[in-house]
């Protein structure tokens, strides 16, 4: 009775509650059986409602700005829903025989079209016949959105994915907007008209629109703070349930008994257990980075139930592909597997490296990861790599970055201190195989060890960042940023404040060591949170999965990544 009482409490009070509990009662608890009381306690999942709502094609939902009325969907995206109310609006002028034309908005996530002056009588008369939510976005500017929500009310896309109507007067020759515009806000009333794809106004369209908008020549510039160049993604996944694979790895752990004097992070268990979160890591990716090309999913000839092989913006790629004659296989070493993924065939020159339990938290441009001059951007942690020299018992992470550490002092004469977020870890591929090159012997040797080997680097999360500051290729950035161990008892209290704010970039549910009981209760947990904060599916998943993991030893589609031409301007 208490969670559901939890669930039906607006917010501010909840939040204050969570915390009494957090603070006075968990202490309360023995500590194996904190974050079940945790769990039973915090609500994570949809939120009670009164009356039924049954097949009702929308609801009423609350949004940080207030409630507002959803229509409900199975399958919508953020992309998705911002051209949908752009289209709408641009339809409805042009039905009109109102004249429009694009124009840029400063926001990642709206879009912008400019209406004349002496149509604007008529426009907002249009506009209001909608079916669409029209309220005053500034003086001469209307936003127009039909706010989306999945079945249950848990993620609403509303205005903030609306299409902005500027009323724009006549100047002597030009043409004047209400408010300031990120390229210009006059331009000459008699400048020809051109026709341009979307890509042309922002990274944030929708994959696949291949409808053409009118502008202005002046609004097609390229601006210098924007990147223009193709960015892909690099996942590494394991099914650790796997019966052939876990054959493989017993194997293997017989013929390294080396393994047996190390930490116990170097093997354990909690390394290799999916908890499905690929599928929502990739639905991070689909929802609030539609500008990402390709994604290259690493497996060791695992491929998961519900992905789609057979689209051509993504490609499962075998160890075999990027190890070659290198290296040992098979590997259960996730380090030396970072060590061989700028291998990947078709690999863009900039990418972002992501572990399966890195997400997305909201909708983020290119430039968060890259400069436009193609620098790849860091983001270090207030951790530190630990001053004291490395030992056989130092976790797997610790040892890699007090063998980083030895490097870049040995090259440069600097002393990294700080460890990197655990975020997507942008990368570029030439400084990689550069790294490879004058660190051969530390690479190479990385990629032999089997399991996580306290000699291992990891190129990936902590070399190349620095390497690359160093080296005049990297700058460090800012990202509003979570990380949470699943096993520490305060988790369900942090996603409870997540999924109300939704106010991170990114953020990283770890799981450094865990029994079997309490990996029961995070997988319980992630079943909770997860489709909350992301119930939207991306286009990577089937809508009838295979019955389990499948070999890519067997017929699976897999196609590598076309080349993406540069968006066609059309005059």
């Amino acid at each position: 009775m208490s969670h559901r009482i939890l669930q039906l409490t607006p917010w501010p009070v909840r939040r204050r509650l969570l915390g009494q509990l957090q603070r006075r009662l968990l202490p309360l608890v023995p500590e194996p059986r904190r974050l079940r009381v945790a769990r039973r306690i915090v609500p994570l999942g949809p939120r009670p409602r009164l009356k039924p709502i049954a097949d009702a094609p929308a609801l009423r939902v609350r949004t940080a700005a207030g409630r507002l009325t959803a229509r409900r969907s199975l399958d919508a995206s953020p992309a998705a829903v911002r051209r949908e109310n752009l289209d709408r609006v641009l339809d409805a002028l042009t039905s009109a025989g109102i004249t429009w034309f694009r124009i840029p908005v400063d926001s990642l996530t709206r879009t912008g079209v400019a209406v004349g002056e002496a149509d604007r009588k008529r426009a907002v008369e249009v506009l209001r016949a909608l079916d669409s939510r029209v309220e005053v976005a500034g003086p001469g500017v209307l936003r127009v959105s039909r706010p989306v929500t999945d079945p249950h009310g848990r993620l609403v896309l509303g205005p903030e994915y609306g299409c902005e109507v500027e009323f724009w007067r006549t100047e002597g020759g030009n043409l004047a907007g209400p408010r300031r515009n990120p390229v210009a806000d006059v331009v000459p009333a008699d400048e020809p008209e051109i026709v341009v794809a979307e890509p042309v106004f922002g990274p944030f369209g929708a994959p696949g629109n291949t409808r053409r908008y009118r502008t202005r020549e002046l609004f097609t510039m390229v601006s210098p703070d924007r990147v223009a160049f193709p960015i892909d993604a690099v996942y590494t996944w394991v099914d650790g349930a796997d019966p052939v694979w876990r054959a493989r790895k017993t194997r293997a752990l017989r013929e390294n008994g080396w393994v047996a004097g190390t930490n116990q992070q170097a093997a354990n268990e909690s390394r290799f257990m999916s908890r499905d979160e690929l599928r929502f890591s990739l639905r991070s990716l689909h929802a609030f980075a539609p500008w990402i090309r390709h994604v290259h999913l690493v497996t060791d000839g695992q491929v998961p139930a519900w992905l789609d092989t057979t689209r051509s913006d993504l490609t499962v790629v075998s160890h075999q592909e990027i190890f070659g004659d290198t290296g040992r296989l098979p590997t259960f070493n996730s380090q030396a597997i970072e060590s061989r993924l700028h291998r990947i065939p078709g690999l863009s020159e900039h990418f972002l490296y992501l572990n399966d339990d890195v997400f997305l938290g909201r909708p983020v441009a290119p430039e968060m990861f890259f400069t436009p001059g193609g620098l790849t951007r860091f983001f270090p942690s207030a951790a530190l790599v630990g001053s004291a020299p490395r030992t056989l018992c130092d976790p797997p992470a610790d040892s890699a970055g007090k063998n980083n550490r030895d490097l870049i002092q040995s090259a440069f004469g600097r002393v990294l201190t700080r460890k990197m977020k655990h975020t997507p870890h942008p990368s570029r591929r030439s400084v990689l195989t550069e790294i490879e090159l004058r660190f051969a012997e530390h690479v190479e040797s990385t990629a032999g060890h089997q399991f996580r080997h306290p000699e291992d680097i990891s190129l990936l999360s902590s070399l190349q960042q620095y390497y690359a500051y160093l080296t005049g290729r990297a700058a460090p950035g800012h990202i509003q940023y979570l990380y949470t161990d699943l096993a520490d008892p305060r988790t369900p209290f942090h996603l409870a404040r997540l999924l109300h704010n939704r106010d991170v970039d990114a953020f990283c549910l770890n799981d450094t060591q865990s029994g079997p009981e309490a990996m029961a209760e995070q997988v319980a947990l992630l079943d909770e949170f997860l489709p909350a904060y992301l119930p939207f599916p991306s286009r990577w998943e089937l809508s009838a999965p295979r019955a389990a993991t499948v070999s890519l030893r067997q017929p699976v589609a897999a196609r590598r990544p076309a080349r993406v031409p540069l968006p066609e301007v059309v005059r």
